[in-house]
């Protein structure tokens, strides 16, 4: 696993190098690097140049470079290269967040919500943000990279998962339901029912083959995720591993379902072009069965002729 934090290292010291930071910067980070322990989450004394220098200038009305030592010291740098660390795909960044953060950010939405299937949802929502299970030119976006040290890490959830239950309240509103406008006496035209969407079956074919290419564990765990809409934690209590552990083997298999598909796609004639407007098709109209491939011997068989999300543009099955 320690090789998630060279594969998903979102820094990218190639092209953001410790030379864009100011001298006084560079200085600053070699003070400090050791004290708030950033080696430890895969931070190097020049990331962490980088982003003082970047938070400093995001905040370049308060901050001059004469202030810029005070103002670095003020940060909680210690939260803030473990956040860095989590947002670079750093396992050691990861368990500690977790070990520290998951119960609280649970404890946040029961408070927010004050119901305990709805606290989950949230928190699980949250976390896979936090995580970064959406593609930004080829990387996870991690909703902690933005996380400046400012203000305490737990004080920076608390605020965000706020803010996406106000997002879901804001988006449930906009659609009363139909037993609320029934019990007001609204009345109702039958729909004319949806011509169903023609599907390429060279895309059909070829998400059948990649995931008949997965391990029964992997079926598992994709059925289990996308398919019965258990949350991540319930996957890992079934399979006696790591919460972290599933959500990076999701956004791994998601990755190379992606990868296999569109290659597959290619040899049947398409170009990349055809193959990534077939993929955008919505994957709720691609029947696949992950019961029928070869995993009877495992769980998977319980989701059999279910309905599955074929791999995205976003990365995400």
């Amino acid at each position: 696993m320690s090789s998630i934090a060279r594969d998903g290292d979102s820094m990218d010291r190639a092209t953001q190098s410790v030379a864009d930071a100011p001298v006084e910067f560079q200085k600053l980070a070699a003070e400090l690097h050791a004290r708030c322990g950033a080696a430890q989450f895969g931070v190097s004394c020049d990331d962490l140049a980088r982003i003082l220098a970047e938070i400093a200038k995001k905040y370049s009305g308060s901050v001059d470079s004469s202030r810029a030592r005070e103002f670095c010291l003020s940060l909680k740098l210690e939260e803030l290269v473990l956040a860095r660390g989590c947002a670079a795909g750093s396992e050691q960044a990861w368990q500690t967040f977790m070990l520290r953060y998951r119960e609280k950010l649970y404890e946040i939405g029961l408070h927010i919500t004050r119901e305990d299937s709805a606290a989950r949802d949230l928190s699980d929502s949250l976390y896979a943000d936090l995580y970064g299970t959406v593609l930004r030119d080829g990387k996870r976006a991690s909703k902690l990279s933005s996380y400046t040290g400012r203000g305490s890490l737990e004080g920076w959830l608390r605020t965000v998962m706020a803010q996406e239950h106000v997002n879901r309240y804001r988006r449930q509103k906009r659609n009363v339901s139909l037993d609320e406008e029934t019990e007001e006496g609204a009345q109702f035209a039958a729909p004319d029912p949806e011509p169903s969407p023609v599907v390429d079956a060279r895309l059909q074919s070829s998400t059948d083959e990649a995931l008949a290419a997965l391990s029964p564990e992997d079926r598992l765990i994709l059925a289990a995720y996308y398919l019965d809409g258990r949350t991540l934690a319930e996957i890992a209590r079934m399979l006696s591993v790591h919460e972290s552990t599933i959500s990076r083997k999701v956004d791994k298999l998601a990755k190379a379902l992606r990868k296999q598909i569109l290659g597959s796609l290619a040899r049947k004639g398409m170009s990349r072009r055809q193959a990534e407007e077939a993929m955008a098709v919505d994957v709720r109209d691609l029947t696949l069965n992950l019961g029928q491939t070869g995993a009877q011997d495992s769980q998977a068989n319980a989701f059999h002729q279910k309905k599955v999300s074929a791999p995205a543009g976003n990365g995400s099955p």
